[in-house]
């Protein structure tokens, strides 16, 4: 049986999703202003380190920027040697997009920055709340991943 959730409750749950989300953004971007990456370029070494190697075009739509502002973005990364574009193997018409160790470390310190910034946030919940709450915002994801790739 499904909840009936009000309009009002839901108005408040995207209200809080979205200053929470503008928080982390936020706080991301002064974590990122310490390194010599973009937030357009973390997202897409964010995508790539996910996904594996991608094409210029499976790079914009990830990203849901043009191919030509994309082509941009990885000419300015490969530049500052944090991609490289490779053959593929299988089609050597295919060039994929490939991150290499200084795009990786970056992320990897940046990502390791953003979760300390939010342990202190948790530091204040119960492990018990934590676990609701990871719990909780998994199956909100999973819904909306669903619901988007229908």
């Amino acid at each position: 049986m499904k909840n009936e959730i009000s309009t009002e409750s839901v108005a408040d749950l995207e209200k809080r999703l979205r200053y929470i989300a503008g928080v982390i953004k936020q706080n991301g971007r002064k974590i990122l202003a310490n390194y010599p990456i973009t937030s357009p370029q973390f997202i897409a070494l964010q995508w790539l380190i996910d996904e594996g190697d991608l094409t210029i075009g499976e790079l914009s739509r990830k990203n849901g920027l043009a191919f030509s502002t994309t082509t941009d973005l990885v000419d300015r990364m490969e530049k500052n040697k944090l991609v490289e574009r490779k053959r593929d193997t299988n089609d050597r018409r295919v060039v994929r997009i490939r991150v290499l160790k200084k795009g990786k470390t970056i992320i990897e310190e940046v990502i390791t920055k953003r979760q300390e910034y939010l342990g202190e946030v948790l530091k204040s919940f119960s492990l018990e709340q934590t676990s609701a709450l990871n719990e909780l915002l998994t199956i909100l994801y999973e819904q909306m991943k669903s619901i988007h790739e229908n």
